[in-house]
């Protein structure tokens, strides 16, 4: 495993794993995860899909600065490199790109990639331009990198879905690979957030995932019910928890993400659409979000 904290260097090393490969006659598969660091189970389970499909994997540690809000947490977010290189190492990863913010933007950045309508709503609304921050590095690491697949947690379901439009927007040539949310036994969905809880906000937590599940079924049960409905039990449910702050608790189309009517019946049969059903919630200082997607939704 190399490390890298330049571009050129990095981008020297891609040039060459491709030519000796095409000497040989052969066309490799260069896989690109993109992280914050601090990596969990739930990265390792992205870097194991990327391993499993491709020849070469580059794994990103960047805490990138200009997807972070004003009073948002950059300054504290949490950061451990070695403990990084090690899950890395242990996973089979090739090369690991650790830049410096002066690296990514030596100015600052006059250029922003900005995706329309899917940026505006769920954590776009209470976050206004964490998704231009998001597209603008992405952006970036895609050049760097120039990858054949790139691979993102569906816990950020919102994110998959603005990379996904950019992806087909700009042209880039690169398959965008969406990895299911990886969760603890308890139900809590594996975030490098999950540390500043306190013991009893991380078991008010729990309702995240509870109040989804229970969501989940009442969709794909027999009983039609609408977005409407769900909105309001999940809301309900989440509210009954006294250390819980509800950002926001919505039923949208996937992966356009613009939200159902109140009265628009969701299920599991019939037509092409996916249905999210997302949420944010603060315990504490911390924001989480959690999420699931029926595949397929239906209309009255």
């Amino acid at each position: 495993m190399k490390t890298f904290e330049k571009i050129v260097p990095l981008r020297e090393q891609l040039k060459d794993a491709r030519f000796t490969a095409a000497k040989e006659g052969k066309q490799i598969k260069v896989a690109l995860v993109p992280t914050m660091g601090y990596l969990h189970e739930g990265h390792a389970s992205l870097l194991r899909k990327a391993r499993a499909e491709n020849d070469l994997v580059v794994l990103s540690i960047f805490v990138n600065p200009i997807q972070f809000g004003p009073n948002e947490d950059f300054e504290r977010y949490p950061r451990d490199p070695e403990k990084d290189l090690a899950l890395a190492e242990r996973e089979g990863v090739d090369f690991v790109f650790l830049p410096t913010v002066e690296e990514m933007y030596p100015e600052p950045s006059r250029t922003h990639i900005k995706v329309d309508g899917l940026t505006d709503v769920l954590c776009g609304a209470s976050r206004p331009g964490h998704f231009d921050g998001v597209t603008t590095v992405v952006g970036k690491l895609f050049h760097i990198v120039q990858p054949d697949r790139a691979y993102f947690g569906q816990k950020d379901a919102q994110q998959v879905a603005v990379i996904t439009r950019m992806v087909e927007d700009l042209n880039f040539d690169i398959e965008v690979i969406p990895c299911p949310i990886v969760r603890e036994a308890d139900g809590l969905a594996l975030s490098s957030r999950n540390v500043y809880l306190s013991p009893e906000e991380r078991q008010a937590a729990l309702v995240l995932s509870r109040s989804l599940e229970d969501a989940r079924a009442k969709a794909e049960g027999q009983t039609p019910v609408n977005a409407g409905e769900l909105r309001e039990e999940i809301r309900e449910k989440i509210s009954a928890e006294p250390l819980a702050n509800i950002d926001y608790v919505e039923v949208s189309d996937f992966p356009e993400l613009s939200p159902l009517e109140e009265d628009e019946r969701v299920d599991a049969a019939g037509r092409q659409k996916g249905v999210l059903i997302a949420v944010a919630v603060k315990f504490g200082t911390t924001r989480l979000i959690d999420n699931v997607i029926l595949t397929k939704r239906v209309n009255p």
